[in-house]
């Protein structure tokens, strides 16, 4: 169903004191939520949710507010949920009316929302607030005539890829899997692998590499024979069955096969989109995750656009599709 409405109802809570009363005027997070135009928002993302269909969706303030915080303080779902509660700035700025003592939502919440609104849901979420920031006077509309452009590598939380913890975790997807569809598998190697990564570890920490490709190789094996005692059972089992399985059959033999001078390899399980990006930075010789463009007034520096490039283009191939913004379109009119 539609969002709900965060609409006050008039009366005043005798044994509560408003956060609007408590809270300093002239902090940022304060004058910046009422620059925001979140009905605008509201109007925007309703579209999204079926009429009578469904439980009532999260506020839209609440949510679109949460990813604001999220992206301006570089916090995890998982800790701009846990700040929220703590934060009664924050909490105001997301529209709470006092201040709460409970979690807003489950952290798993933003991201079936990002899903959902999709790419032009995020611009759109951006070029409000491009709006904001022209009421406000921060950036003048003359700053849009001239910008910058530059791209950099949008890193994703996930650990340094090693083939033995990517093969753990294929492993660990497919016992999984088979327990929950009453698979019985001959051996599952639920204490021998773990074993194996950390001597691998331990190895590796100590030089010894030829003692650690033994620990690894070992492991790889019984991952094969996991995945290929998986792939034998399912040939007896129902449409619904294989097609559970599918996806991570995908990739643990796309882990199993690729070699290390291979191109495309996958570099984490979960996020199959880290690519390998050299930017020739003497700190940060490799990143994981994905190239990004971002989008600057040259004056003010001001944020216009963001867009991510699947497949590392060349920089100056991305050069047209991050200075074209639908953002720039809409204020400046080009």
């Amino acid at each position: 169903m539609k969002p709900k409405s965060q609409e006050t109802s008039g009366q005043i809570d005798l044994f509560n004191t408003p956060l609007a009363d408590l809270l300093n005027p002239k902090h940022a997070l304060y004058q910046l939520a009422h620059l925001i135009d979140w009905k605008v928002l509201d109007d925007a993302f309703g579209e999204f949710f079926a009429e009578t269909q469904g439980a009532p969706a999260l506020p839209t303030r609440l949510i679109a507010g949460l990813h604001y915080l999220k992206h301006a303080f570089a916090r995890s779902d998982e800790a701009v949920v846990a700040q929220w509660l703590e934060n009664p700035y924050w909490q105001y700025f997301c529209g709470a009316e006092y201040f709460q003592h409970q979690m807003p939502c489950h952290p798993t919440s933003l991201t079936y929302w990002r899903k959902r609104i999709g790419e032009a849901g995020c611009e759109w979420m951006l070029s409000v607030t491009i709006q904001a920031g022209v009421d406000s006077k921060t950036v003048k509309k003359q700053d849009f005539e001239s910008v910058t452009v530059d791209s950099t590598v949008q890193e994703k939380a996930i650990t340094y890829p090693t083939d033995g913890k990517l093969y753990e975790r294929c492993r660990q997807h497919l016992v999984r899997l088979a327990e929950q569809h009453e698979i019985a598998l001959r051996q599952n190697y639920n204490r021998k692998a773990p074993y194996l990564l950390m001597m691998a570890n331990r190895y590796s920490h100590a030089k010894q590499m030829k003692r650690k490709c033994k620990m690894v190789k070992q492991l790889k094996t019984l991952v094969g024979r996991v995945f290929r005692d998986i792939e034998r059972q399912l040939a007896d089992q129902p449409d619904e069955v294989k097609l559970s399985f599918k996806e991570t059959l995908e990739k643990t033999q796309r882990i199993l096969n690729q070699q290390p001078q291979d191109k495309n390899k996958l570099y984490s399980f979960h996020a199959t989109e880290v690519e390998c990006i050299a930017k020739g930075k003497v700190h940060k010789k490799y990143e994981f995750g994905v190239k990004v463009g971002i989008t600057v007034t040259n004056k003010s520096n001001f944020v216009l656009g963001a867009r991510s490039f699947p497949g590392n283009p060349y920089d100056g191939h991305t050069l047209e599709s991050s200075h074209r913004t639908p953002q720039k379109r809409r204020l400046v009119g080009t």
